[in-house]
């Protein structure tokens, strides 16, 4: 009997284990519901993302057939997109759990980027929300337009960096020279251009943004095709509105008030500096004294001119001053006002001029050194 009882127990374990065995190969987790209704934004709703805001996108929850938990992705594409392959996709608000996106006006304008909707213009985006419990997702059931009108201009960098075959650095971003932070959203550097490509950085490290220019303006990524054959230009970049202005630095010359004459032209040596060496400079005798006033001319496009001299309208012989008196600014092309003097040490020496007009300097500046 006891035999009899104990076939009986390891019939109905190995029943039991065979049931399981079954049930393990055949559990699936509940089906889950496509969403059908989205809520907002209204269709067509129309957002500037100039502005430091925000959109929250919402829908209707999709029921699961077990009700287990639901995440959400919200999908976009171009406006005659159909959703299949979205060219920008995003979890819900709390890592997917919630009805609703809360999506930045700047991460909106990056999507639009996507969509290829220009700086300063305007464009539609579709969207809509896939649900999923985490390996199969539903189809798009419904979906909405939003239009968007992107701003000018770029978030400013705190670094600019230009890069490539074309520059004075080559292509390797660590080497990159860096512009010169010339206001609130300008950047400006003076260097050499020669063909091949080049394009600008927001860092010069690991995966920095990266922008070209079209038509003197900005855009992200891509390279722009440098048919320069080593002129030296001046750069200036507008992250406010995107705009690119080049130009052209023909010469860069000392002019010496007393006798209104150029001295020499300063040849240009990289790193936004000009150089010229071994130059005897000698100051005008007056009946008051000797004269050495003088300030530089930039000649820029063939007939353009650019002067810079002193912050100063006036100013003394600089034997005891700091770096400040020789920084540089835009002034006018007067004879006599906002001019330097030379130091006592430089009349009728063998002098090297400098002037530096690079990221390395507090301001731009000039040095005059006798030999």
């Amino acid at each position: 009997m006891k035999t009899i009882y104990n076939l009986t127990l390891l019939i109905l374990a190995v029943i039991v284990a065979a049931s399981c065995d079954d049930d393990a190969t055949s559990f699936s987790i509940g089906d889950v519901n496509p969403v059908t209704e989205l809520y907002a934004p209204e269709n067509d709703a129309s957002f500037d993302l100039e502005a430091a805001n925000s959109v929250v996108f919402e829908w209707a929850a999709a029921a699961a057939t077990d009700n287990g938990v639901v995440l959400y992705e919200v999908h976009f594409d171009i406006e005659s997109g159909d959703l299949s392959v979205p060219i920008y996709k995003i979890a819900s608000d709390g890592n997917g759990l919630q009805r609703t996106l809360t999506f930045a006006f700047a991460e909106l304008n990056k999507v639009a980027g996507l969509a290829d909707i220009g700086r300063g213009s305007s464009g539609k985006l579709k969207w809509s929300v896939v649900a999923t419990r985490g390996v199969d997702k539903t189809t798009i059931q419904t979906s909405r337009l939003i239009e968007v009108k992107r701003p000018a201009g770029f978030p400013v960098p705190n670094e600019v960096y230009l890069v490539g075959s074309a520059t004075e650095t080559g292509d390797n971003l660590a080497d990159a020279r860096a512009f010169k932070k010339t206001g609130e959203s300008t950047f400006e550097i003076f260097t050499t251009l020669n063909a091949g490509e080049y394009y600008i950085a927001d860092g010069n490290s690991g995966e920095p943004q990266t922008y070209s220019i079209v038509d003197n303006k900005m855009r992200e990524g891509g390279v722009i095709t440098s048919s320069n054959s080593g002129e030296t230009v001046q750069m200036v970049l507008d992250f406010s509105n995107g705009n690119v202005s080049t130009n052209i630095i023909d010469k860069v010359e000392l002019y010496f008030s007393p006798n209104d004459e150029y001295l020499f032209e300063l040849p240009y040596v990289g790193n936004g500096t000009w150089l010229a060496e071994d130059k005897t400079i000698e100051f005008r005798q007056e009946s008051w004294g000797r004269d050495e006033r003088y300030k530089f001319r930039f000649t820029m496009n063939t007939d353009e001119v650019q002067w810079y001299g002193s912050a100063n309208r006036d100013n003394s012989r600089p034997d005891d001053a700091g770096e400040e008196f020789f920084y540089m600014y835009p002034v006018d092309e007067s004879r006599w006002d906002y001019t330097f003097k030379f130091a006592t040490a430089v009349d009728m020496a063998v002098n090297d001029v400098a002037v530096i007009f690079n990221a390395t300097v507090p301001e731009y500046t000039h040095t005059v050194t006798p030999q």
